[in-house]
């Protein structure tokens, strides 16, 4: 089963932005749907953005326009781009791969986003 290791999340002032990365124990060529979930303290686990093979990007309506999504399959990285950020988007980020219909690798201990002045 794939593992994930998620980073680069802090401390960031509202309005600021972070760039998160996620590390694939194996190559991600033949990995379709890869997507960013996060988890706020109380809450379930959202999915926030999904990419797949070709590029084609979908994101969750509250960060639509504000973050991006991308992956570099030669170095089985999946990346989250967030700007303007706000308190709401304070959470821990994930990512997975999702195979039908459902995250199927083992989830990362993900990596901490706190939003706040």
């Amino acid at each position: 089963q794939v593992q994930f290791v998620e980073s680069g999340g802090g401390l960031v002032q509202p309005g600021g932005s972070l760039r998160l990365s996620c590390t694939a124990s194996r190559n991600i060529f033949n990995i379709d749907l890869m997507a960013w979930y996060r988890q706020a303290p109380g809450k379930q686990r959202e999915l926030v953005a999904v990419i797949d093979s070709g590029r084609s990007t979908n994101y969750a309506n509250s960060v639509k326009g504000r973050f991006t999504i991308s992956r570099d399959n030669a170095k089985s990285t999946l990346y989250l781009q967030m700007s303007s950020l706000k308190p709401e988007d304070s959470a821990v980020y994930y990512c997975n791969q999702i195979e039908r219909g459902t995250p199927s690798g083992s989830w990362g201990q993900g990596t901490q986003v706190t939003v706040s002045s």
